[in-house]
């Protein structure tokens, strides 16, 4: 009975707190005081003077004004981790005491990262207070929005008698289509992706307001794990994502030891035959228990731990493997590209150590793709990344600059480091069959190629119409989800056999002669 009479009277200072201390009752004030003295003359007024006070202090109108005061992230105006947690909170108590409904969203923008590596601060901060009022736009307005990070949202629905996991998702799709929409940048067009996770209330583990937020970062993170711009809610059957910093480093080198961490391989194809032209090899981590483990996850702890060399070997030897494989599967792949960071071209054994493999495989060094990144490159001819770069190119291997348009390499460094192809980033590519501009940026990228005598390629091609269009205007190949997402080496074989049997079915166009 007790529980149930200050449940009660919580409900009721809630219900009059906004009533007398919210600008309703500032608006009548002079009114309830010209009525006061009028009807009871200045003892009347001075009770009302004594008593309204005390009165909106029961209600807890005053500690409503004080704790209005959150504070707000200096970029969106959004509250912050500390505030959203509060409010979490009051709304799963809410939810549990009355049988309501709600759910936690939790919103990260793909690459944001990337975005501020290449665009800036500046660039950063303009794409969080334009996603962020693009999310604010589909919600209703007393659900709570904040900021919890460099890139992600969290949202917490009002209480409401009907939510079910059908319309949790409709309202996530309707999110990321608001995330989506384009940002105007220094006369350049930017196109953002985002992944989503939520839980409802009702299927929060546990019962605190922590655990359901907690639930709703690992229905993230499993969406992150499936590639850009996915969707997830919890379920129990979910990896916990717990574990401390320095138990994943941990966990991350062991498993690049013990052969968890491998090489999976991404197709590449020539837009002028339709065939294989290569594959990327990507670093992909299959966990005994959680399963696929996202890159943006243990990149970071193997780079901590100091492991990115080691990784660059295992990543050599997978993808030289997989060639000889290939080979004598009767398969053709021209190549495998493979990517390697500023701390493995700092090495100054690494030309030795390729050529090395590549003559133990037996293999010419034009099928050994070197991967580097447009940031990478630099104009100190002394540099070791420099004779790195060089050194390769000497032996043989193709030179691919990637992220080509996101970084400052200059014409003069492209021709000296005798780059073979320049690879388009995804930015560009996004939505270019529905973007004049982005179409005339990549044009103008091609026509550079042409002049300099360079193959391209494009990454992120995801649709029919981009793919389309990047044929039509002269790239030379495209990479994308939508050509093939990456996968391990055992299923390469039957991905190009069926991309194969799908060439031979196309329609022969022109007239044939005898």
């Amino acid at each position: 009975m007790t529980n149930t009479g200050s449940g009660f009277l919580a409900r009721l200072r809630r219900t009059l707190a906004p009533a007398l201390a919210g600008p309703p009752m500032l608006a009548f004030l002079p009114a309830l005081t010209l009525a006061t003295f009028w009807l009871g003359g200045e003892t009347a007024l001075l009770a009302v003077a004594l008593g309204l006070p005390v009165l909106i202090a029961a209600a807890g109108g005053f500690s409503k004004l004080g704790g209005s005061a959150v504070p707000r992230d200096a970029v969106t105006g959004m509250m912050l981790r500390d505030g959203f947690e509060r409010e979490a909170s009051r709304i799963f108590g809410e939810c549990s005491e009355a049988g309501l409904r709600s759910a936690v969203f939790v919103l990260e923008l793909d690459e944001y990262k990337e975005l501020t590596d290449r665009h800036g601060q500046e660039a950063g901060d303009r794409v969080m207070q334009h996603c962020g009022a693009q999310i604010v736009s589909v919600l209703r307005q007393n659900d709570t929005i904040a900021r919890i990070g460099d890139g992600r949202f969290a949202v917490c629905l009002a209480p409401t008698l009907q939510l079910d996991l059908e319309l949790c998702i409709q309202l996530a799709g309707r999110m990321q289509a608001a995330t989506e929409e384009p940002v105007a940048l220094d006369g350049t067009t930017l196109y953002m992706t985002s992944s989503i996770g939520f839980c409802q209330q009702g299927r929060a583990p546990g019962g605190s307001s922590a655990e359901w937020f907690s639930a709703a970062t690992a229905a993230l993170s499993e969406a992150q794990s499936n590639g850009p711009g996915g969707i997830r809610a919890y379920s129990a059957d979910m990896p916990g994502h717990a574990g401390t910093r320095s138990s994943l480093r941990d966990e991350a080198a062991a498993a690049l030891e013990n052969g968890q961490i491998q090489a999976w391989f991404q197709p590449q194809i020539c837009t002028d035959t339709g065939r294989v032209s290569g594959f990327e090899a990507l670093a992909r981590w299959l966990h005994p228990v959680q399963g696929l483990i996202p890159p943006s996850t243990f990149l970071p702890a193997l780079e901590e731990a100091g492991l990115m060399d080691r990784l660059s070997q295992v990543m050599l030897y997978n993808s030289l493997v997989a060639v000889r494989a290939w080979d004598e599967a009767g398969v053709k792949v021209p190549c495998v590209g493979v990517n390697f960071a500023t701390q493995e071209l700092r090495n100054p054994g690494l030309a030795d150590r390729v050529k090395w493999e590549l003559e133990r495989f037996g293999l010419p060094a034009d099928r050994l793709c070197v991967e580097i990144l447009e940031t990478v490159m630099t104009d100190q001819p002394d540099d070791v990344v420099t004779r790195n770069i060089l050194a390769l190119s000497e032996l043989g291997c193709p030179i691919d600059l990637d992220d080509f348009g996101t970084g400052h390499a200059s014409i003069s460094a492209v021709r000296r480091f005798s780059i073979s192809r320049i690879k388009i980033d995804r930015s560009f590519v996004m939505k270019a069959d529905q973007d004049p501009e982005q179409q005339k940026l990549i044009s103008a990228i091609l026509t550079m190629a042409e002049r300099l005598e360079l193959d391209t390629l494009a990454e992120g091609v995801e649709t029919a119409g981009e793919h389309a269009l990047l044929a039509q205007l002269g790239c030379g190949h495209v990479q994308g989800f939508g050509i093939g997402r990456p996968m391990p080496f055992d299923q390469t074989l039957d991905w190009i056999a069926a991309h194969e049997a799908k060439l031979q079915d196309a329609p022969v166009i022109g007239r044939q002669t005898p």
